[in-house]
């Protein structure tokens, strides 16, 4: 990348529908894993207008009150949890599936190793990024509106902005030159509020008590230039599942890296640790984070293949964008010498 460019990433709040099933999802796993740490779990959530259902395959020695786990989140959140019914479409992990992750083809091959007992649950391409433009190894337009939207939460929580409703999210541009972050070029931010409130303030308090107090974080300025725009649409009264059908897995890029970075596909909450689509995915984040983080890059994608039921990867690759300090093989190798890359 060289001369001017712009690249923009985003984020969304906890109630959003999308990442509210999200944390649904997650939400059961937790209390799966707390109570059995050898559940398998995939849980799917769809939530719209009163109603949230469950579907997918658990299997959990300890009865679980998931009816009573979604209310909680509902609650948490900051939704009315009686103006929902919860509707379970649940069954357990198909045999077929829970034999092959139990008894890996290297296993079944003879290996002792207990490392190559247990195979991947799915087959998949499972990508980790990093970049050492900041302090987080996250493009910084990403963790610019990760911290906005969290930073709205708990303005929220703590009733810091009156009026402040759950559904929200924020979407950040910088302008590059030469590779390196040099403004903020655009903030978008769009929050849900409730009806009576004073536009002007409601407005100020976002950009003065959330926006600009994340961006001094960041060696990234904000200019004369800069546009910040805060519900662009005039108004966000009628939000969250009201207004739209939540799902999991379709926040895939803000589970990530903003859509700055590859993604495998495959969708992260609800998954036990079996599921490599999700631990794969942070495995890899580590691996390229530690070599950017060693300064043997300044950019980094790690890439793992797996087939379900075999313990190792069929391919790990790396990819440092040209910045790397040895050829991207040799630090493929390097890599696969220090880390494991097998679910267990």
């Amino acid at each position: 990348m060289s001369g001017i460019s712009y690249l923009s990433a985003e984020s969304v709040t906890s109630g959003h529908p999308d990442k509210l099933s999200d944390l649904i999802a997650d939400s059961i796993l937790d209390e799966c894993l707390k109570q059995d740490e050898y559940s398998r779990v995939a849980c799917e959530v769809l939530i719209t207008a009163g109603n949230v259902i469950l579907a997918g395959e658990i299997t959990c020695k300890a009865k679980v009150d998931y009816a009573l786990i979604v209310k909680d989140v509902l609650k948490d959140v900051g939704y009315d949890p009686d103006a929902f019914n919860v509707t379970l479409l649940l069954r357990e992990q198909s045999s077929d599936i829970r034999n092959g992750v139990n008894n890996a083809l290297e296993a079944r091959n003879g290996s002792k190793s207990r490392l190559d007992a247990l195979g991947a649950g799915d087959q998949g391409i499972v990508y980790g990024y990093a970049t050492n433009e900041n302090h987080k190894y996250l493009p910084t337009a990403y963790a610019i509106a990760l911290d906005i939207t969290k930073t709205l939460e708990e303005c929220r929580k703590t009733n810091k902005i009156k009026g402040l409703k759950p559904d929200g999210k924020a979407l950040v541009t910088l302008q590059y030159c030469d590779s390196l972050p040099s403004r903020i070029h655009t903030i978008v931010v769009s929050a849900q509020h409730e009806e009576d409130i004073n536009k002007v303030e409601f407005e100020d308090d976002i950009e003065f008590l959330v926006i600009r107090p994340v961006c001094l974080q960041y060696a990234v300025p904000i200019t004369k230039e800069t546009q910040i725009l805060i519900n662009p649409s005039g108004r966000f009264v009628l939000g969250g599942p009201d207004a739209d059908t939540g799902l999991t897995g379709r926040k895939l890029g803000v589970d990530t890296y903003g859509g700055l970075a590859s993604h495998g596909g495959g969708a992260f909450s609800g998954k036990d640790a079996t599921k490599v689509d999700r631990s794969g995915a942070y495995m890899a984040r580590y691996g390229a984070l530690n070599l950017v983080a060693a300064s043997l890059a300044a950019r980094a994608e790690v890439s793992i293949a797996y087939a379900i039921g075999r313990a190792h990867p069929i391919a790990v690759n790396v990819n440092t964008f040209g910045t790397g300090i040895y050829s991207d093989n040799t630090l493929r190798i390097a890599l696969t010498n220090v880390l494991d890359f097998r679910p267990a």
